[in-house]
C-alpha cells in the first residue's frame, strides 16, 4: 500500500522532445530504478562530439536509493549511456540475454568488466527491487529479446512499452505477448508510457521477415556485383536473413566495423545466429574470391564520419576500396538529424562508381516501431487511467496524444513532458509537479562533460571564421611596457600569411600603434592591453574583410 506522504515520482533525463539517450526513472520514497541508459547521436553543430548521453547528477546525488537498471533491449539509444553511469554508481543490471550479451561487449571496452553485477531475466519473468516488482513482457523489435517493462508500485501498475512492432511473424521466437498486456489491462494500470517514434505513420508495420524477400530480389538481381550492406549492428535478425540469402547464392561474407564484428560474435555465441561452418571470412582472404563470391556486411548505415562504410565511401579504408560494379544497400531509416551524413556517404558512394539502394528507392529497410494502428491496438488493450508518451520529438508526443483522446482518454489525464519535468502519482490522482536536474554531457574522446557550450562555441567560431594570434614579446620596467620582439602576426583558418602581405603587414602596424597607445598611457595591466589588441585588430579586419575570426593576443614577458 502507498503511505499517504510518498507518491511515486516518475521522470525522463532524455527521450522526451529529442529522439535518443532514452532514460527513464521511477522513485518511491528510498527506492529508484530506471529504464533504459541510452545515448544520442551528435547533430551537426556538436564538433568533435562523439556521443550525447543523459546528465545524470540527480541520480548521482541519490546514488543510495537506486535498485538497479532495467533495460528494453540492446540498441544503443537505449544501452549506451550504461558503462558511463556504472562508472558513476554500481548498480544492478537487468536484461535479457542478448541485451546482457550485447552490454558486457561496452563494459569490456570501458574496462568494467569485474564488479557489475548483470542479472538475466527471460520474458514473463519478474524481479523485485525495493519497493517496485519488476515484470519483463514480451514485445516484437528490430532486435531480438526486446521487452516492455510492467512495474508493480505502491500505487498502482505502471507499464513502459520500450521499443516495439507488432509483428505476428518474427524472425526469432514467438510474436508479442498481447495476451499478457491484456490481463494487466484487466487487472488495472494505473500509467502507460508508450514510444511514439512511428506515431505519424499510418497502417502497420511491415514484419521484419519482408525484408528477406528484398535481400533474395537484391542476391538474384546482382549476379556479377559485389555486395556491401550497411545496417545497425545489433539488428541481428536482418544480419540472419542475409547470412541465409548469401548461403542460398554461394557467397562468402565479411563482417567489417568493431561493433558488427562483436555484435556478430556474442549472438552467434548466445544462440540468436545461425552461422554455418565456413560461411564467414577474414577481410585477407577477400582476393581469394570473385567479386559476385562476396557479402560485406557493415556498419556506418547512419553516416557515422569513422563508421566502415564512411571510410570505404572518402576511400579511406585500409583494407576495402569501393569500385565501379559495386552494389551498396544501406538497410536503415535516417535517425533525425543524420541525414545530411547520410547523404554525402551515398554521394561519396557514387562518385567511386558504386551502385546505391537506400530508403526511397526502394523498400530496403522496415522499421522497428509501431506505427497508428498498432499502437491503438496498445491502448485498447492496457486501457491505463493515466498515460506519458516517450520516445520522440515534441511533435511525436503531441500526436501520441491526440491519438489517446480520439479513444476517449481525458486531456487532464495526459502529460506531455520534458526531460527533468516530475509527474507525480497517486493512489487518487497524478499531477506534473517540479523538475529535477537535467540536460545532456558530451562525451568527446575520453572527456565526459568537460565540453560545453562554451567550448562548442569557439569551435564553431574557429571553424567558421578562423584564428588570429598576436603574438609579442614585451618588458614590464618602470611600470612600461615596451616591445622587445614583434608583433608577429599567425593566422589559421583565416587568410593565406603569404597571399596577404598588406593585410597582415597592417595588422602588426595596429599591434604596434596600440601597445605604443598602452606604453604612453603607462598602463601595464596584462588583461587589458589584451583586450585592446583584440577590439582593435577585431575592428581593422571587419572593415577590411567583414570577417570576423577569434584573435588571441599573446604577451610574452622578456
Amino acid at each position: 500500500m502507498a503511505s499517504k506522504k510518498n507518491k511515486l515520482k516518475v521522470f525522463s533525463l532524455g527521450g522526451l522532445g529529442e529522439v535518443g539517450k532514452n532514460m527513464t526513472v521511477l522513485e518511491y520514497g528510498n527506492d529508484i530504478i530506471i529504464i533504459d541508459c541510452g545515448v544520442a547521436f551528435p547533430q551537426d553543430e556538436m564538433l568533435g562530439i562523439d556521443l550525447v548521453i543523459p546528465d545524470f547528477t540527480y541520480l548521482t546525488q541519490n546514488k543510495n536509493k537506486i535498485r538497479g537498471i532495467f533495460l528494453t533491449h540492446a540498441h544503443e539509444d537505449h544501452i549506451g549511456t550504461v558503462p558511463y553511469f556504472l562508472k558513476e554508481v554500481n548498480t544492478p543490471v537487468y536484461g535479457t540475454r542478448l541485451t546482457l550479451g550485447l552490454v558486457g561487449n561496452k563494459l569490456r571496452e570501458h574496462g568494467l568488466v569485474s564488479g557489475v553485477d548483470l542479472i538475466c531475466l527471460s520474458h514473463g519473468e519478474t524481479a523485485t527491487a525495493g519497493c517496485f516488482k519488476i515484470e519483463f513482457v514480451r514485445v516484437t523489435h528490430s532486435i531480438a529479446d526486446s521487452v516492455a517493462i510492467a512495474v508493480q508500485t505502491p500505487v498502482g501498475t505502471v507499464i513502459h512499452s520500450g521499443d516495439f512492432k507488432i509483428d505476428y511473424t518474427p524472425i526469432q521466437g514467438e510474436p508479442m505477448d498481447l495476451q499478457r498486456f491484456a490481463e494487466l489491462g484487466r487487472k488495472g494500470v494505473k500509467l502507460f508510457l508508450c514510444e511514439s517514434t512511428n506515431i505519424l505513420a499510418k497502417g502497420y508495420t511491415m514484419s521484419e521477415r519482408s525484408i528477406g524477400t528484398i535481400f533474395e530480389k537484391v542476391f538474384e538481381d546482382s549476379p556479377n556485383e559485389r555486395l556491401m550492406v550497411a545496417l545497425f549492428s545489433s539488428n541481428i535478425d536482418r544480419i540472419q536473413q542475409l547470412l541465409n540469402s548469401a548461403v542460398r547464392h554461394k557467397r562468402k561474407v565479411l563482417f567489417m566495423g568493431r561493433s558488427m564484428v562483436n555484435a556478430v560474435k556474442t549472438a552467434t555465441e548466445l544462440g540468436y545466429l545461425d552461422v554455418p561452418e565456413g560461411l564467414i571470412i577474414d577481410v585477407s582472404m577477400m582476393r581469394h574470391y570473385t567479386p559476385n563470391q562476396l557479402v560485406i556486411i557493415t556498419t556506418g548505415s547512419q553516416g557515422e564520419p569513422m563508421a566502415a562504410l564512411s571510410r570505404m565511401a572518402a576511400g579511406d579504408h585500409r583494407q576495402i576500396d569501393v569500385v565501379p560494379g559495386d552494389k551498396v544497400l544501406i538497410s536503415a531509416s535516417p535517425i533525425p538529424g543524420n541525414e545530411k551524413l547520410i547523404s554525402r556517404v551515398i554521394n561519396d558512394l557514387m562518385k567511386q562508381g558504386a551502385e546505391v539502394l537506400y530508403e526511397g528507392l526502394m523498400d530496403v529497410h522496415v522499421s522497428g516501431h509501431a506505427k497508428e494502428e498498432e499502437l491503438k491496438l496498445m491502448h485498447a488493450l492496457i486501457k491505463p487511467e493515466y498515460f506519458m508518451p516517450v520516445h520522440g520529438e515534441y511533435r511525436h508526443l503531441k500526436h501520441h496524444k491526440d491519438l489517446a483522446v480520439s479513444m476517449g482518454m481525458p486531456k487532464e489525464k495526459i502529460f506531455v513532458m520534458d526531460i527533468g519535468d516530475v509527474l507525480e502519482v497517486s493512489n487518487n490522482d497524478a499531477k506534473v509537479n517540479g523538475t529535477v536536474h537535467s540536460g545532456q554531457l558530451l562525451v568527446d574522446g575520453l572527456g565526459v562533460g568537460d565540453v560545453g557550450n562554451i567550448v562548442l562555441r569557439d569551435r564553431k567560431h574557429l571553424s567558421e571564421d578562423g584564428l588570429i594570434i598576436a603574438a609579442v614579446g614585451v618588458t614590464m620596467s618602470d611600470g612600461v611596457c615596451q616591445i622587445i620582439s614583434g608583433p608577429d602576426i599567425i593566422s589559421r583558418g583565416f587568410v593565406f600569411v603569404r597571399e596577404s602581405d598588406e593585410l597582415i603587414l597592417d595588422a602588426t602596424s595596429i599591434v604596434t600603434e596600440t601597445l605604443f597607445e598602452m606604453e604612453q598611457k603607462q598602463i601595464t595591466d596584462r588583461q587589458q592591453i589584451k583586450n585592446r589588441i583584440r577590439d582593435d585588430l577585431k575592428d581593422y579586419i571587419w572593415q577590411r574583410t567583414k570577417r570576423n575570426p577569434m584573435i588571441f593576443p599573446v604577451l610574452v614577458e622578456v
